[in-house]
């Protein structure tokens, strides 16, 4: 399940950058780029109000956050990496999320994150379906 929730992420990073870049300039423009921070911050809140974090697990959680936010967007910068290898790198950064996320919530509050994420792994599966069921038309 671990590496599921590993390949969504890294699915759904090459789908929002491909369809960035097909949209041209003017799309991106209008587009607000966050922060790894602030996409961590976002992350944190929404994980805290899905799993009624404790004082402490808000803090880890947002330190874990930060720290793999970061590493990804440095990842994703570096041009002397193929995309195969960026992906397989920002997979091991997923699964890393998942074990730090693992020693900081309870057994229930990982039960939840860990189906929260299968969720959206589906929604994004089906997205993607019918994108090519589209696409199949033409």
């Amino acid at each position: 399940m671990i590496r599921i929730s590993g390949l969504l992420v890294c699915l759904l990073l090459a789908i929002s950058s491909t369809s960035m870049a097909q949209r041209g300039d003017t799309a991106t423009a209008k587009k607000v780029r966050f922060t790894p921070e602030q996409r961590a911050d976002k992350m944190s809140d929404k994980l805290d109000r899905r799993l009624n974090l404790t004082k402490q697990q808000d803090k880890d959680i947002h330190t874990i956050n930060t720290d793999i936010t970061r590493r990804m967007e440095e990842l994703k910068h570096n041009t002397s990496l193929s995309k195969k290898d960026k992906m397989q790198q920002m997979k091991a950064l997923n699964e890393e999320r998942n074990q730090r996320f693992k020693s900081v919530l309870t057994p229930d509050q990982y039960k939840k994150w860990n189906d929260w994420e299968m969720k959206k792994k589906e929604q994004m599966e089906a997205r993607m379906d019918k994108k090519q069921q589209k696409r199949n038309a033409r």
